[in-house]
């Protein structure tokens, strides 16, 4: 008889392990439960059924080679025992026994196991809110969800909708159904951005522009109070310290924790993010009980912290490993520079390591914005990009990416590049000199990774003295700077009519006959479209004498993402 395995859930980590497994000794014994009836499927795809790019939801559930995968397929193609609608009571570690229940008949019975997998997954974050069980309020954690939300889309009664919550599902979701549906959505964020975990404040700016073109209202910095309604029509509005939001349907996305409770009663270490804790080996307390996935903690790479990252990528990786070490192998999973893409409209928006803030807390961190073509600035389909690159100021290593332009294949290659080199520790020598594969219709000679790396080391070297966009547009608002545009007159000439006291335009070209036009002691910030030319004004300024200049980092380019209003009331 061979080994006997068993797998507490069957989404996305479980069915990983279960296959590895009987690719590894198909004489092993293994069975899989799971209380739903739907197993095996991509909940990351769902807000993509819900928006109609998916259009039936069994395509979240199907084999590359279009096979349902079900509990006939595990059995029939894979040789593995899946029992849905089966809930686990307990676990009996001195016994080797999981106690389980058929929610059909409520009858009861015990697995035995040799080894012990534990893929229990997330749970959404409920709010206590009043109103929050009234009938149009829906959380999106599982296929059935997004059933009921799509159905109800569908039925033409949904004319306004309210997510809470301005994480990675709730800006799908908004997207979701602002989109296909036409709906008026409303997102509301209690911080004072989107993407508060993932994104620095003035990228995430970026991302908040793009979403209201599209038509979905942002409210940043409110906080929902309750839900109202009654319980035979449904939701009415939504209630914030700002005031009420009429709507017909609530999503909710305020997070997802993790579902370490079945672990934590059979008296398994949980770590402080509620997530169970797990080595190297994905190993427990326990040395014969595995866990992967979203019940899990794992070490970030660059804090040293431990985090709770809930991604399928994650997950599957994490499968392989445990499987392959379920059966005698010593495949380790390291821990996560919290890489991970999002689509919003047509944006595309990616990131890894950490957020300037995040680094402050345990580095001395430096940071660039570099705005640049994606493909070779002279080629036809080349759109910008806007990547933020981060570095600590005494190692040189780089702690973070961030990174968001309109074709997100281009957006996700970048981040994904350096991710890879972060894992190992790169500096910004290592990024700077990183080689990339290049041609005209994929990108610049000059990679944009390799340009945000050289910005940083001349950062570091004092030949560039930065001003972040945040910081400038503050100081202009308050008038307290002037600002010399690099740019031909054309370009400048709107600015230049806005801010007339404050504006100064020479072009680049004519920059070094006209220094006399250069007060001796203006506190100057250099501008051009992306942060290049006045860079290299800044040098010859400071040759000339003129060291109090700033380099207004991302340039225009940047300026009119993450503020348009500066540039066009």
């Amino acid at each position: 008889m061979g080994k006997r395995v068993v797998i507490i859930g069957a989404v996305a980590l479980g069915p990983k392990v279960a296959a590895r497994i009987k690719r590894l000794d198909y004489a092993a014994e293994v069975t899989v439960v799971d209380r739903d009836s739907l197993i095996s499927y991509g909940g990351c795809g769902i807000p993509y059924y819900v928006g109609g790019d998916v259009q039936e939801i069994e395509g979240l559930c199907m084999t590359s080679a279009n096979v349902l995968r079900d509990c006939n397929f595990f059995k029939n193609a894979k040789g593995v025992d899946v029992q849905t609608r089966t809930e686990v009571l307990s676990i009996d570690r001195k016994a080797r026994m999981v106690h389980v229940r058929h929610l059909s008949d409520n009858s009861e019975f015990d697995l035995p196991y040799d080894k012990l997998v534990i893929a229990t997954g997330g749970m959404p974050v409920i709010p206590p809110l009043p109103g929050i069980q009234l009938p149009g309020v829906s959380v999106v954690s599982n296929l059935h969800h997004a059933k009921l939300i799509k159905s109800n889309l569908a039925g033409g009664k949904i004319d306004r909708a309210v997510v809470i919550g301005g994480g990675a599902i709730g800006l799908e979701m908004a997207e979701a159904i602002t989109d296909l549906w036409g709906v008026k959505t409303t997102l509301v964020e209690k911080m004072d951005q989107l993407l508060p975990q993932a994104f620095s404040r003035d990228m995430s700016k970026i991302i908040k522009n793009h979403m209201e073109e599209k038509g979905v209202d942002i409210r940043l910095s409110e906080s929902v109070l309750r839900i109202i309604g009654n319980p035979e029509t449904g939701v009415q509005a939504v209630e914030t310290d700002a005031g009420q939001i009429p709507c017909d349907l609530v999503i909710l996305a305020v997070g997802v924790r993790p579902n370490s409770q079945l672990a934590k009663e059979a008296g398994l270490s949980i770590g402080g993010r509620g997530g169970i804790v797990v080595d190297e080996w994905m190993r427990t307390t326990d040395p014969d009980i595995y866990a992967g996935g979203d019940c899990v903690e794992l070490t970030h790479l660059i804090s040293g912290q431990k985090v709770h990252m809930p991604l399928g990528s994650l997950a599957n990786r994490q499968g392989r490993i445990i499987g392959t070490n379920v059966m005698g192998g010593a495949d380790r999973f390291r821990g996560t520079v919290g890489t991970f893409c999002l689509k919003v409209f047509d944006l595309g928006v990616a990131r890894a390591g950490l957020t300037f803030s995040q680094a402050a807390e345990r580095f001395n961190p430096v940071q660039t914005v570099v705005v640049q073509a994606d493909r070779a600035h002279f080629f036809p389909t080349q759109q910008p990009m806007y990547l933020k690159l981060i570095a600590d100021r005494d190692s040189r290593r780089i702690l973070g990416i961030e990174a968001m332009g309109q074709q997100g294949d281009a957006v996700k290659a970048r981040v994904d590049a350096v991710a890879a080199a972060m894992t190992f520790g790169a500096t910004i020598d290592t990024i700077s000199n990183l080689e990339v594969a290049y041609a005209p219709p994929y990108a610049s000679a000059m990679d944009i990774v390799n340009a945000a790396a050289n910005s940083l080391d001349n950062i570091l070297a004092g030949y560039q003295e930065p001003i972040d966009i945040e910081s400038f547009l503050q100081n202009l608002k308050n008038g307290d700077c002037k600002v010399l545009d690099l740019r031909s007159r054309g370009n400048a000439a709107p600015l230049l009519k806005k801010y007339p006291d404050r504006w100064l335009n020479i072009p680049q070209e004519e920059l070094a006959g006209r220094l006399d036009e250069i007060p001796a002691d203006a506190v100057l910030n250099l501008i051009c479209g992306s942060g290049a030319r006045s860079y290299e004004a800044q040098r010859l300024l400071c040759f000339h004498g003129h060291s109090h200049t700033k380099n207004i980092q991302g340039g225009i380019g940047l300026l009119k993402a993450t503020d348009p209003e500066i540039i066009n009331e």
